[in-house]
């Protein structure tokens, strides 16, 4: 026998209780019930819109954009718009809402992420009250998409000293010039967050671009072997002008910009989890299916320890990402505890994806079984958003009080 393996999110091996099989310990179950129904119709979106397409776009590297405008259906982020009635999620809902997107597909996860956490979280941190209802309510309403440029050609790790987009202000303008590199969203997006040193103060400082505005070029990045859905870009400022009234006026130095990074630190720890529970729950439906030696290869002893192993992987982060959410809520958690979640659970990410591709053998390569994608995208999980050894810097340096940085 060897049958095609579906994607989980694609076959549907939920339990009957609805929860995902590799929640062994159910905590989706500490979700409110009215939580619980919007993570339904997320996943019921996922698995009916989603899935079906996404083998396809990653082969083609192409965004479905048509599923844009289906996201302001599902009513994930309406509280963000100033006037809205809507109370802010808890931080273990907004966690969750990331496991599922990358549980069907990280790309998708990302192009929400950079949307909603890094753009319109730069607003909603960074911006005045003027700012955030001049942008809010139309993203929000996904009617116009965001995206976040920090990360530049010559700079990664060293961002936060060594940014050399400029910013120089005349009159009442300031003129951009500079680059900026790997911008997820940025080939389409309405609106750009640019972060720029002003060239007077040496402080770093937040400018909404919007589209048409003229020195903003974004070229696509062709030829990547990870996240090919997400349009990521090299972008170009070259005597970019931007008002005043874009300049988000409570963005004053680095550390504002590292506010909104800590808190998507924390999401991409929660899309390593949702992939690490796909990755599983395609390697459990593949070794009930497929047969060697006469039998299912799930009842060999070796293939049932792989399936443990990613079992408890997936699991013990899990359990860290909903005690980092309880602490989010509390407004208790610190810095070096979402560098701790991302640097730990894209490492079990990266092994977990691995141990799958391993149990599905040939198979794990081929689109089809679904799995090839995980592992190839694990790679950008694993990088993004802070590579694990700067996480472990960061988290060092607060267990010895000692300080490993250089420069």
């Amino acid at each position: 026998m060897n049958a095609t393996i579906t994607s989980p999110a694609t076959s549907g091996p939920y339990l009957d209780s609805g929860l995902l099989p590799g929640d062994f310990y159910s905590y989706e179950q500490l979700l409110s019930d009215p939580e619980r129904a919007i993570v339904a119709r997320l996943r019921e979106f996922l698995r009916t819109e989603v899935a079906p397409i996404v083998d396809d776009c990653w082969a083609r590297a192409e965004f479905p954009f048509q599923l844009i405008e289906r996201f302001a259906t599902l009513g994930l982020n309406g509280w963000a718009d100033p006037d809205s009635p809507e109370a802010a999620p808890s931080n273990l809902l907004r966690g969750i809402i990331s496991l599922e997107l990358a549980h069907a597909d990280a790309s998708v996860s990302t192009f929400f992420g950079v949307h909603t956490g890094l753009a319109m979280g730069s607003i909603l941190a960074c911006g005045d009250e003027k700012q955030q209802r001049r942008w809010l309510p139309a993203m929000s309403r996904f009617e116009q998409v965001g995206a976040f440029g920090l990360t530049e050609p010559h700079g990664g790790s060293d961002v936060a000293g060594g940014l050399e987009t400029a910013a120089r202000r005349d009159g009442d303008e300031w003129v951009l010039n500079g680059a900026k590199r790997w911008i997820g969203n940025a080939t389409f997006a309405d609106l750009v967050v640019i972060w720029a040193r002003d060239v007077e103060t040496n402080q770093v400082l937040g400018f909404v671009v919007e589209k048409g505005t003229p020195g903003f070029d974004a070229t696509k990045i062709e030829r990547k072997i990870a996240l090919r859905i997400v349009q990521n870009a090299d972008i170009v400022l070259e005597d970019c002008r931007v008002p005043e009234a874009n300049r988000l006026q409570n963005a004053n130095s680095f550390k504002d910009t590292a506010k909104i990074l800590r808190q998507t630190r924390s999401g991409v720890a929660w899309e390593a989890v949702g992939m690490m529970l796909a990755a599983y729950e395609i390697a459990l439906q593949y070794a009930k299916e497929r047969e060697q030696f006469g039998r299912p290869i799930g009842k060999f002893q070796l293939v049932q320890d792989l399936l443990v192993k990613m079992l408890g992987n997936a699991t013990a982060s899990f359990g860290m990402m909903v005690r980092l959410a309880q602490l989010q809520d509390a407004g208790v958690y610190r810095d070096e505890q979402s560098a701790l979640a991302k640097a730990y659970c894209t490492v079990r990410l990266r092994e977990t994806v691995g141990w799958a591709r391993e149990l599905l053998g040939g198979n794990g390569i081929v689109l089809d079984y679904n799995i090839g994608r995980f592992v190839a995208d694990a790679e950008a999980i694993y990088s993004y958003e802070g590579t694990r050894e700067m996480q472990t810097l960061i988290v060092g340096r607060s267990v010895t009080g000692l300080s490993a940085f250089v420069g």
